[in-house]
């Protein structure tokens, strides 16, 4: 038993990532289930991000570690990128299927790692990801090429989540080099200060249901504390390159929690789709990995 126990030891960082998008999964699909159709995908934004920020905030105390104006800025952008994300993104969740959103919204981590890498490979993952994304997109007026209607306000909001994840990305390398638990609970901070407003003023009081209140705790520690810590322990015992292939499992992740706990069923070609934008996002992870920074998402 105790020969086993190292070995067992080294699958501990990829049960982590995978714990971690599996959460992530069903802590958004209880938030499209339970959350939607009291207060909107605006206010669910509200109440998850508020929620997780308050949560992270206690757990992390960030006031413990000193800040300069210019880490501020910098998370001062990068809190508001991760705000604009969560808001896109569970805005898109209103007309679109779970694990298509999540699909199309990775289009901003690929651009940002392909942009970052001057390698030839990288034309077969532009590829890749165009061939996945046109079978999703509606490029004729409400049709995809998949032959499936897909409303095309709810792709514009994911597309705007890919462009939010991207920045996110980029600011969130700005503010690198601090403490992980300062950074992501003062990020969530701002993100807050941003859609709590929005969502307010689309939900009013009903945010404050005792209700609303405990569903959004619930959706707050799955689908944010959860996954960070997760994703945190596995960033310090895994290879860059490795951690940006176990993330890539999260479209997959998601559609396939839709379908179990939201009724999503896909097409054929739609997995298709997923499957092609995975490969891209596998394939940039470990040829880009000594140039670019993972960062996980908060959507």
């Amino acid at each position: 038993m105790t020969a086993a126990a190292p070995g067992f030891q080294r699958f501990i960082p990829f049960l982590a990532v995978l714990g971690s998008v599996t959460a992530l999964g069903i802590g958004t699909s209880w938030a499209k289930q339970w959350l939607f159709p009291a207060v909107g995908a605006q206010g669910t934004t509200a109440v998850r991000v508020g929620l997780s920020a308050v949560l992270m905030l206690l757990l992390w105390r960030p006031w413990r570690w000193r800040l300069s104006r210019a880490d501020a800025k910098a998370l001062a952008c990068y809190g508001a990128a991760l705000g604009g994300m969560n808001l896109m993104f569970y805005m898109s969740l209103r007309t679109l299927p779970f694990g298509l959103a999540v699909a199309i919204e990775f289009a901003g981590p690929l651009a940002v790692a392909i942009g970052s890498s001057r390698r030839a490979v990288d034309f077969v993952w532009v590829a890749l990801a165009v061939a996945g994304l046109g079978m999703l997109l509606p490029l004729k007026p409400g049709l995809g090429l998949t032959g499936s209607t897909l409303d095309p306000a709810g792709v514009l909001y994911s597309v705007a989540a890919a462009v939010f994840w991207g920045l996110y990305i980029v600011f969130g390398k700005r503010a690198g080099h601090l403490h992980a638990g300062q950074s992501v609970s003062l990020g969530l901070l701002v993100a807050a200060l941003v859609v709590v407003p929005v969502g307010a003023a689309h939900a009013g009081a009903a945010l404050l249901s005792p209700a609303v209140l405990a569903a959004g705790l619930v959706v707050a520690a799955v689908s944010s504390a959860v996954p960070i810590s997760l994703e945190m322990m596995a960033l310090k015992r895994l290879p860059q390159g490795a951690f940006g292939i176990m993330i890539s499992m999260e479209p997959a992740v998601a559609a396939l929690l839709a379908m179990a706990l939201l009724g999503e069923h896909l097409t054929a070609l739609q997995w298709l789709a997923i499957g092609c934008i995975m490969a891209a996002s596998m394939g940039t992870a470990v040829t880009a990995a000594g140039t670019t920074k993972t960062v996980a998402a908060g959507a």
